[in-house]
């Protein structure tokens, strides 16, 4: 009789959650990144000064999940960018310290407009005084220490959890690619492709509270451009939902929104309302049936080399320094220097991809730069047979704008307009579009999933 009631009593305590061989751990932190004085502002090269001020605090945060020997971190920040070599850096120093490999770490930035310029070389190209450069070297370094230190205050808060999946819509992104007699411009076009799909992940704790939620949109984070430090709509939209719920942690994540922008724009009050909109769309799918997530996941890293075009003739290169349009004449000498140095110009660049499967139920492909919303019809068709597919663009490295074989067949701003303002040579060529794809099937068979032959040819 003793002999059953010790057996009995064994087996309620390894069938209990606490000794479950499987469970969630989860853990959050979060961290100002403000500057502390003024300093140039990123996204819009017609500025000619520093910010004047703060309107609302820029944070980075991070979201750890764990489970049985697999983590994940997301890191989302209210920043332009995560440049290369900040996320080389950053996962370096992670990996000695913490022992997470590269393909556990996702960095993802809002696009806020309206944050600081860390971005290498953009100093050159906005024409700024040698005093604001060194602010963007300052801010780097101590941006690097600040986004290692987070990851471990997340590290340090883990602890069981319970997951679950949702999704609503908000559609105030419209696509910005409005068709004329002479290109492509940027204005407001209602039949251009969207994606209005809103992903929630719910974090609880085994006690059933809730303590973060992940979600995302695909739209430019670009409803204003005030001088001002602040998050525009995304840092709204977390701000909203975490005075919706008490405790929370909110973390953003920018979707396919390189050719979308956020409509009506211009004023501060339009992010406001832009931002309320989309934590009420967050609400709503809080309020959908919720997709539990058993815990289980992996994580493959991958970078794929996209081809630029050769340079222009030296002569091309010349005559445009006698451009009226002062940023055609910084590329032109930009690249003429480097040539006159005997300096190497990469017509190559590599573009990271990153895949995060939760099970059999949901899986999130992260591509770097300025992902056009072509590629979320792409990735959501390649993970046909997932229930749920999770797209993030502005993942790892926004190098500058990554333009579907559409966009670049098309020409305008996203197929290789906007490279006039950054160091990459551009635009770059057909191949672009199957480069990027053959790199998400390789992730994603990294991480078990398997795809039909026929999805080369289709994509």
């Amino acid at each position: 009789m003793f002999r059953s009631l010790i057996i009995a009593s064994l087996l309620l305590l390894v069938t209990s959650p606490i000794f479950a061989e499987e469970q969630w751990q989860a853990g959050v932190a979060r961290v100002s990144i403000t500057p502390g004085a003024p300093m140039w502002m990123a996204g819009y090269a017609s500025r000619k000064k520093p910010a004047e001020g703060t309107l609302a605090e820029l944070y980075a945060k991070a979201l750890v999940l764990e489970a049985g020997d697999n983590r994940m971190v997301f890191v989302t920040t209210d920043l332009i960018g995560i440049p290369r070599t900040l996320a080389v850096n950053v996962s370096r120093r992670v990996k000695e310290k913490y022992k997470l490999p590269r393909k556990s770490l996702l960095f993802n930035a809002s696009h806020t407009h309206c944050g600081p310029e860390l971005r290498p070389e953009r100093d050159y190209f906005y024409g700024m005084a040698e005093a604001q450069a060194e602010q963007i070297g300052v801010y780097t370094e101590k941006l690097e220490t600040a986004l290692v230190e987070l990851i471990g205050a997340a590290l340090d808060d883990l602890q069981p959890a319970t997951l679950s999946y949702a999704k609503s819509t908000a559609d105030f992104a419209k696509n910005r690619r409005f068709p004329t007699d002479k290109g492509f411009v940027n204005r407001q076009y209602d039949e251009g492709p969207t994606d209005h799909d809103v992903p929630v992940l719910q974090v609880f704790s085994s006690a059933g509270e809730r303590r973060a939620i992940l979600f995302g949109y695909a739209c430019h984070n670009t409803s204003t451009g005030i001088m001002e430090f602040n998050g525009d709509y995304a840092g709204f939209a977390q701000s909203d939902i975490e005075k919706d719920f008490p405790g929370v942690t909110a973390l953003f994540v920018e979707g396919t929104g390189g050719d979308q922008n956020p409509y009506p724009r211009g004023k501060i009050e339009l992010a406001r309302q832009h931002g309320r909109e989309l934590a009420d769309a967050v609400k709503q799918a809080i309020h959908e049936p919720q997709q539990p997530l058993p815990p289980a996941i992996d994580s493959a890293f991958t970078e794929v080399e996209l081809e630029f075009e050769p340079l222009p003739p030296r002569a091309a290169l010349e005559a445009d320094i006698e451009s009226k349009n002062v940023y055609r004449q910084r590329k032109a000498r930009y690249l003429l220097e480097k040539l006159d140095r005997n300096e190497p110009i990469s017509l190559t660049y590599p573009c990271p991809i990153q895949a995060i499967r939760f099970g059999e139920t949901l899986v999130m492909v992260a591509i770097g730069g300025e992902v056009v919303v072509d590629y979320s019809r792409l990735v959501k068709s390649t993970f046909r047979s997932v229930p749920f597919v999770w797209v993030a663009g502005y993942s790892n490295d926004v190098f500058g704008y990554l333009p579907s074989a559409r966009v670049l067949a098309e020409g305008g701003y996203e197929a290789g307009g906007a490279m006039l303002y950054g160091p990459l040579p551009g635009p770059f060529t057909g191949s672009v579009q199957d480069r990027v794809m053959a790199g998400v099937r390789r992730v994603g068979t990294d991480v078990g999933f398997t795809f039909p032959k026929s999805l080369e040819k289709q994509q």
